[in-house]
């Protein structure tokens, strides 16, 4: 997945030169972003005017992105909790890999006191990158 771990160093250099935003919306005033937003970014060089005024347009627009969903969910793979899930018909739910991801970046986890830094989001990205460049040895 040499694409995907490209896409997680490009969002890391994003986050590092923007920041990480983890208010409302997915971009900043200020120029900060989101984890997913940052992801978005990195997958197709440009962002979406849209990510600093509506919430629920900005999760289509990511949605729709095979490369950022890609990438996205590699992250969530790597957390520690699992992603939750949403119905999307009786009897048939998919995980929120966004809410996931986001969440995570903006919020304490269970028995901490503080959300993860920035620099922790962004190793973060680049540990997911690093394991994605790791070849698997094949089952035999």
């Amino acid at each position: 997945m040499p694409e995907t771990a490209a896409i997680l160093r490009y969002a890391a250099c994003i986050l590092t030169e923007r920041g990480l935003h983890t208010g409302d919306q997915f971009a900043a005033p200020d120029g900060s972003l989101d984890i997913c937003a940052a992801i978005y970014l990195a997958a197709h060089g440009k962002q979406l005017r849209v990510f600093t005024f509506d919430e629920d347009l900005s999760i289509g627009f990511i949605e729709c992105s095979a490369p950022a969903m890609q990438a996205i969910r590699a992250v969530s793979d790597h957390l520690d909790t699992p992603p939750c899930v949403v119905p999307i018909a009786p009897g048939h739910e998919v995980p929120d890999y966004i809410e996931h991801v986001s969440n995570w970046a903006a919020t304490a986890a269970v028995f901490a006191t503080r959300p993860p830094t920035t620099a922790e989001v962004i190793g973060r990205l680049l540990r997911t990158a690093d394991t994605l460049d790791t070849p698997r040895a094949l089952a035999a």
